[in-house]
């Protein structure tokens, strides 16, 4: 059974979303997308520091040796900072999927995180 940490949102599409207290959101990718994907080798970041972005947006990639996977925006907004360090060590992600972040984005106002998934719809959608 897949870890669903109370304290962060999810998407359907297996990111989780942590609000900062600046207001910021940290995205990473969930224990059940780890597990699904197995052994991750390699991760394309969402580019470039200040690139803007739509919610739902694929906005990079992870592999693994099973499939291809989308990274997906939770927010309209604005990338704050990528997590380069998954460049040279992506299976950081399978050691602790929570710990890992992939990205980071400054949502555009009004954005709220009302429109995602509690630990408890994330844990009834992933069965």
């Amino acid at each position: 059974m897949s870890n669903v940490p109370a304290d962060l949102k999810y998407t359907d599409e297996h990111e989780w979303v942590r609000t900062e207290a600046d207001g910021t959101w940290t995205v990473g990718l969930t224990d059940h997308a780890q597990q699904t994907l197995g052994d991750i080798v390699f991760v394309d970041l969402p580019g470039a520091v200040g690139r803007t972005v739509t919610a739902g947006d694929a906005v990079g990639t992870v592999e693994s040796v099973k499939a291809v996977s989308e990274i997906y925006s939770p927010a309209s907004g604005k990338v704050i900072a990528v997590n380069e360090e998954l460049v040279g060590a992506p299976e950081e992600i399978n050691e602790d999927p929570y710990g890992t972040w992939v990205f980071k984005i400054k949502p555009e106002a009004g954005a709220s995180t009302n429109t995602l998934l509690d630990a408890a719809a994330y844990q009834k959608l992933i069965g």
